[in-house]
């Protein structure tokens, strides 16, 4: 399969697909430049290499240009992607169900041993699991029922001072940052509290069980919230 810095064409669909179905009031960017950047910073690439992808990837018609050039997964696209999506969070919950490794190693080990299960693998995967709803990270492994729900939830750094609600999702793209999710304790279902938010310096307070904490701006983004549950 081609490769990018070590990146599948797998993987850069995964990547577009999350950016394609917005969580909350996020808005992507839709200018070439914008989104070939924002797949840098989510694998950690160089625009560049982002870009020659991009334009793989349109060759290969699973992305087109838009009135505006901006990249848009074709239906062949978004159908390979939700499969690939799908593949690696029934990976995840084999690993953690029955291998037993922790959450945050599943979606690591998930990223490498993707191309080595084949799609009846899965399937078997999936009906020894007992169908489940989610990955270990809270995301739906059913693509439709993930779209619905992007509706309902927004980012933790997105609750006014005084807000809580319920942890739903983990960002995934960030291994470091979703072990230090892991580490915490922000984990799917757990309540939590807006105490105080200092954009300036990117830097929140927020509350646990009625325990204070600060979080950085950036790891609030990647945790979604269902607000007053």
């Amino acid at each position: 399969m081609a490769q990018s810095q070590g990146h599948s064409v797998d993987e850069y669909l995964e990547t577009i697909y999350f950016l394609a179905f917005p969580i909350g009031e996020y808005r992507p960017a839709t200018a070439t430049n914008a989104i070939a950047s924002r797949v840098a910073e989510m694998l950690g690439v160089s625009r560049a290499s982002a870009g020659e992808m991009l334009k793989r990837l349109e060759v290969d018609g699973l992305l087109e240009r838009g009135e505006q050039k901006e990249a848009i997964l074709t239906p062949t696209g978004i159908e390979r992607a939700q499969r690939v999506v799908r593949k690696h969070r029934l990976i995840e919950r084999f690993l953690t169900d029955f291998m037993g490794y922790t959450p945050a190693e599943s979606h690591v080990h998930a990223d490498v041993l993707g191309d080595t299960f084949t799609d009846d693998m899965v399937e078997r995967i999936d009906e020894r699991l007992g169908h489940p709803d989610r990955c270990p990270h809270g995301w739906p492994v059913d693509p439709g029922t993930e779209q619905a729900e992007n509706r309902e939830l927004v980012s933790l750094d997105q609750l006014g001072a005084g807000s809580a609600g319920i942890v739903v999702r983990l960002a995934e793209h960030d291994g470091d940052l979703l072990h230090w999710f892991y580490d915490e304790g922000l984990v799917p279902g757990t309540r939590v509290e807006m105490r105080e938010a200092q954009p300036a310096a990117g830097q929140l307070k927020i509350a646990i069980d009625g325990t204070e904490r600060a979080i950085a701006e950036k790891a609030a983004q990647g945790l979604y919230v269902r607000v007053g549950a």
